[in-house]
């Protein structure tokens, strides 16, 4: 009999850890290397989210939790899901895990059977597919291409829809292409969503607060009432609060939902890191003026990257509403080839000659579902990203 588990012949490793990971072996093998495939903000967690966990270490509350999170961090997610979404929830709907990534798995290894769908727009986040099909489901996929920004629209979403489809995977503003919906786009998938009721929402909001210029951030159930009972509401303290290592994600929904996930991570983690859950206190119940400072540097980054990319022939690049990553098409570039002979066939072959030839790291587009495209994340220096553009820039032009 075969030694591993023939459901994990039907998943493949995350294709951002692993761009992440060469760079990283790269750089320390003596290359110059500039990896913008990391999903998390280059700045440290804030020093009173550090002082809280210090101060939970010095009063011994380093021991075994509750399965699903202490009642203070119930309690400050419920405060923040009223003060930031309008949204009324109870400390017995709200599940705590280690990370936003095992809330869903949580949610679809509690609601899966074999045979049912759970429909995902594309560009999507690496793993949801594979969380799926871990948790016995089938993903199906509706595109969100360049002419409408990467966002789907709601006759799309109405045709993609089967009897077979349970869950609908939301996700503003996106990872990887930083398109954020705006309530009206968002009112019109919600409206569809009130056709089918036997399809539930797990949105997952984990760029909320990384939102700019005009555009504002709103969740499903905020958005139509009517989906508050088969909604998932997700988010967590990775990327505003810059926590993406203390590992604390969090879900509010329907209680027998709730339960569900409790019982599955009460036999696989058990609960999330005790110190950590209560620096997650102290970021959603304290100061909140650091993620506007933020934000600006991440506009500023952002701007910077857009008009570099756009600048180049064969590339177009959408300026995103949120999170921290672009999401540019290199359409314009496929069939070319490079002074070495490399002919650009698809975007795994552009971002693999382009690390190879400029030491730039970005992550090829058909890893999220829509291509020829890749991702580039400027949650990094200005400098590094100027070098990086300005590499791409003379990769680009070498090509004929």
């Amino acid at each position: 009999m075969p030694f591993l588990s023939e459901t994990l012949s039907r998943v493949k490793p995350s294709p951002t850890i692993a761009v992440t990971n060469m760079a990283a072996e790269l750089k320390a093998s003596g290359k110059d290397v500039i990896g913008l495939g990391a999903g998390e903000p280059d700045f440290d967690t804030p020093e009173n989210i550090k002082a809280a966990a210090i101060a939970a270490i010095n009063a011994g509350k380093t021991k075994y939790t509750a399965v699903d999170g202490i009642p203070e961090l119930k309690k400050a997610i419920c405060a923040k899901l009223k003060r930031d979404n309008g949204l009324d929830y109870a400390t017995d709907q709200v599940s705590v895990g280690t990370g936003g990534k095992q809330v869903l798995y949580n949610a679809l290894m509690a609601t899966m059977n074999p045979g049912e769908e759970v429909l995902i727009p594309a560009p999507y986040w690496v793993s949801y597919p594979d969380m799926v099909l871990l948790a016995g489901g089938t993903p199906t996929f509706v595109e969100g291409g360049l002419e409408t920004n990467f966002k789907i629209t709601a006759e799309q979403l109405d045709a993609a829809i089967t009897p077979k489809t349970k869950w609908f995977i939301f996700n503003s503003p996106s990872n990887p292409s930083g398109a954020g919906y705006s309530h009206d786009e968002l009112k019109a998938l919600t409206d569809v969503l009130m056709k089918h009721p036997h399809v539930w929402v797990m949105t997952d909001d984990m760029y909320e607060h990384l939102a700019y210029d005009d555009f504002k951030f709103c969740t499903p159930a905020e958005v139509e009432p009517g989906l508050y009972d088969r909604t998932l509401t997700v988010n967590g303290v990775s990327k505003a609060y810059a926590m993406t290592g203390w590992r604390i994600g969090y879900a509010a929904g329907p209680k027998e939902l709730i339960k569900a996930m409790s019982k599955i991570q009460s036999q696989s983690t058990s609960n999330p890191c005790s110190v950590s859950q209560w620096a997650a206190v102290e970021a959603l119940n304290g100061p909140q003026d650091f993620i506007a400072k933020n934000n600006e540097t991440f506009v500023r980054r952002r701007n910077l990257v857009c008009e570099m990319l756009n600048a180049i022939d064969g590339i177009t690049c959408p300026v995103p509403e949120g999170a921290f990553y672009v999401y540019p098409s290199l359409a314009g570039l496929i069939g070319k080839t490079t002074p070495d002979g490399v002919k650009i066939e698809d975007d795994e072959t552009f971002a693999t000659a382009l690390l190879e030839d400029t030491g730039v790291a970005v992550v090829f587009g058909a890893a999220f579902g829509l291509s020829p495209n890749f991702r580039i994340s400027y949650a990094t220096s200005d400098e590094a990203l100027k070098e990086a553009c300005t590499r791409i820039q003379t990769f680009c032009a070498s090509l004929s």
